[in-house]
Order: C-alpha cells, then sequence, then structure tokens
C-alpha cells in the first residue's frame, strides 16, 4: 500500500488517499476515476509528500491522528442513521429515482439516497439535478 498526498488543480484542495501501488495511482488517474471531494472535478495531481516513520517520538501524533480518525467516523456513522431513518433508500436505481422527482415533479414524503456510476451523477449534474456526495463506510466495530 502506497499513501498519496492529492490536489485538486481546480478548487486547491489537498487530501490524502491510499493505493495498492503507483501503478494503481496511474491507472486509476487515467481512467478518470480520481475526484475531488469537493468540487468533483477530475484535475487530480500528486503533491510532495515526506513519508511517516514511526518513532517513540512520533507516538503522540500516530495518537491524536488514531483519535481524530476514530471521532470523524462516528460523526460519519451519525449522519448515516439520520439519513437511513429520514431517507428512503433507492439503491442502483438512485439516477432514475432522482429524475422521476425533478421532471415528474413527483413529491416524495421522504427524500432519496442510493448508489449511482460516476456517469450517472454527472448527467444528473449537467441535467441541473442537485445531488450530494457523501461518503458511506460501513459500521464493523464490534
Amino acid at each position: 500500500m502506497i499513501k498519496y498526498r492529492l490536489i485538486c488543480k481546480d478548487c486547491k484542495t489537498t487530501f490524502d488517499s491510499w493505493f495498492s501501488s503507483s501503478a494503481e495511482y496511474d491507472r486509476l488517474k487515467k481512467k478518470k476515476f480520481l475526484n475531488c471531494h469537493n468540487c468533483n472535478s477530475l484535475i487530480i495531481e500528486k503533491t510532495l509528500m515526506s513519508p511517516s516513520v514511526f518513532t517513540k517520538k512520533n507516538d503522540a501524533k500516530t495518537d491524536k491522528q488514531i483519535k481524530k480518525y476514530k471521532e470523524t467516523k462516528k460523526v460519519i456513522l451519525k449522519y448515516q442513521e439520520f439519513i437511513k431513518k429520514n431517507f428512503d433508500y433507492v439503491g442502483e436505481n438512485f439516477a432514475y429515482e432522482a429524475r422521476s422527482v425533478y421532471y415528474k415533479k413527483k413529491k416524495a414524503s421522504k427524500g432519496i439516497y442510493g448508489t449511482a456510476t460516476k456517469e450517472d451523477l454527472e448527467e444528473l449534474k449537467d441535467e441541473g439535478i442537485e445531488i450530494k456526495l457523501i461518503p458511506w463506510i460501513k459500521d464493523n466495530t464490534n
């Protein structure tokens, strides 16, 4: 596994991402599967990043990173719980259902959530249908 610091050339957002190898990064970039979580731009580049070397001195930093990760995960899981309770899950039919609501002025008692391909999301955006991407993680804690 390799971790890269990436930057969006459009909005200048930086973020880290893990890849199985540098070749995997190149393959995903070529297929345009890398996008900015902030503006959805495909203009993503690697930046310089110093390696993390773990020593006794770095243990406090590592503990802070673990604590921050756990807090972030907890917040995401709370959002997911809210969404599950207050929105209708439409699965892989998200693009179809979003168009139904938008074009047919279908009154939905709840909002919808589900999954869609990157192409579907781009088409929805081009059609003027407002969507929001959120991270979705599995809660596999015991």
